[in-house]
């Protein structure tokens, strides 16, 4: 099915000029009106009383909007891209008007009377696909751009929106379909038993990409975290500090602290950028035995606090006070290391550390904690900020582990990740093939579901219920 079929039967096509408001509704100082379409330079000269049609590409004009009685509805801007030039591969205007409610509705009203329509969510985009200006990963990546709140975030939907991904699946699939031909020209010589595809190059081809498709897989744990935001449960005993370390991460006073045991009995999330990550840190409420009913509920929620979190940090009181009971710090680092080491056979997937607060208060600063226990303990204090940098930096490792996101390809996006499950599991039925020496046609069926799955992602082939699932999530004006 072409592109053009595909597109009148995902999003009901005629070729109409479209609009819609392209900066976040309600009021600012500028808002952006965008056309696109064959019409969209007439349309605009309609509405403005000025001649654009010859103006051209990549250039800007001053123009006064007019309402139907000839009165001057709002100076603007526009700025005018050429068929094969512009985001949608079509010809567009874009008008910056002021940034005012009313302003924004009426010019959109008049674009609609002389001819626009108003643009379904996502069809700027879906029609760069549809023109050839981008494949498929490359526009999802557009709505991770708009989404992303932090740097890495940025850095690996613009790696993908500049077609990283796609060149190196483009390349993978090529060295495939030479292969797969090879096999299936094979059927056509069934009986004379020749052999064109050479096994051995075959095996080592399909374990390159396995190998590559492995590390991509792998990668979405990153992404997914670099996309959401990492959430990092901070728990412990009461008046272990777990306030006071959120406190000090913040750079403000966000949690009341006090040396009243369970005076947090609810749990408090906020968000903090460490290395251009964005970590969702979730102050929780004090771990003990016989809280009353509301400070119970608390404690309950931190319960399902750590089941949610990638990362935990479990507070300890790492004082030399005589009268740390008296302090009402009922776990001590040892304490802590066995409930952190429980903790870490219980949920293998989290990454767990030992905060061992008040180290301030230690009279030995040289000595170490030595328990015997495999999980990562980090001494610091949280009143006045010793240590602090230490744990941040083993914040971003545990989320980075061995990729870099300025040149490594990193999947943020689940349907890409079953695609490449499900190519996954295609190729390794081929090896099991080829190993076993099953016959060529199961062989290049193997390899050609393969296909398929690795091109379902750029877009190469799809389907109308994919593409209209896919461009419906965008907002309106993308």
């Amino acid at each position: 099915m072409g592109r053009e079929i595909l597109y009148f039967c995902t999003m009901s096509y005629v070729p109409h000029t479209i609009c819609a408001l392209s900066t976040a509704p309600g009021m600012g100082a500028i808002a952006l009106i965008r056309l696109s379409g064959a019409d969209a330079l007439s349309i605009a000269s309609n509405i403005c009383g000025k001649d654009l049609t010859s103006a051209p590409s990549h250039s800007a004009h001053f123009a006064r909007i007019r309402k139907e009685d000839n009165s001057i509805l709002d100076e603007v801007v526009m700025t005018i891209f050429h068929e094969g030039k512009s985001f949608t591969g079509e010809n567009t205007v874009e008008i910056a008007c002021h940034g005012s409610v009313y302003i924004q509705q009426m010019i959109l009203k008049r674009l609609l009377e002389v001819g626009c329509r108003m643009a379904a969510p996502g069809e700027f985009t879906m029609r760069a696909f549809m023109n050839g200006k981008m494949d498929l990963s490359q526009a999802e990546a557009v709505a991770d751009l708009i989404a992303s709140e932090s740097s890495k975030a940025h850095e690996v939907a613009m790696n993908q929106m500049r077609g990283n991904f796609s060149n190196e699946l483009r390349d993978l699939r090529e060295k495939l379909i030479h292969f797969a031909s090879m096999v299936e020209l094979e059927l056509d010589f069934a009986e004379e038993d020749v052999e064109f595809a050479d096994r051995t190059q075959l095996r080592a081809l399909v374990d390159e990409v396995l190998a590559y498709i492995a590390k991509l897989i792998r990668s979405f744990e990153l992404g997914n975290v670099l996309k959401n935001g990492v959430p990092v449960a901070i728990v412990g005993a009461p008046n272990t500090g777990k306030s006071t370390l959120l406190n000090q991460l913040l750079g403000e006073e966000r949690a009341i602290v006090s040396n009243i045991a369970g005076t947090t009995r609810d749990v408090i999330e906020e968000t903090l950028n460490i290395d251009g990550i964005l970590f969702r840190l979730i102050d929780t409420a004090g771990i003990r035995e016989g809280a009353d009913t509301i400070e119970a509920i608390g404690i309950e929620r931190s319960h399902q606090k750590i089941q949610q979190a990638k990362l935990v940090m479990v507070m300890s009181d790492f004082s030399e006070m005589e009268s740390a009971a008296e302090q009402h710090a009922s776990m001590d680092p040892k304490e802590a290391l066995e409930w952190a080491t429980t903790l870490t056979a219980q949920y293998p997937e989290k990454r767990i550390v030992v905060i061992g607060n008040k180290a301030d208060l230690r009279l030995d600063k040289n000595a170490a904690f030595t328990g015997e226990t495999t999980v990562n303990f980090i001494p610091l204090s949280a009143k006045t900020g010793e240590g602090l940098d230490t744990l941040k930096t083993w914040l971003s490792a545990q989320v980075l582990n061995d990729f870099n996101t300025q040149t490594d390809t990193i999947v943020s996006n689940a349907r890409h990740l079953e695609a490449l499950e499900r190519a996954q599991n295609s190729l390794s039925a081929a090896k099991n093939g080829l190993e076993t020496g099953i016959t060529g046609d199961f062989v290049a069926m193997d390899i050609r579901q393969a296909l398929f799955d690795l091109g379902s992602i750029t877009g190469d082939i799809s389907t109308e219920d994919l593409l209209g699932n896919i461009f419906s999530k965008f907002c309106i004006g993308k």
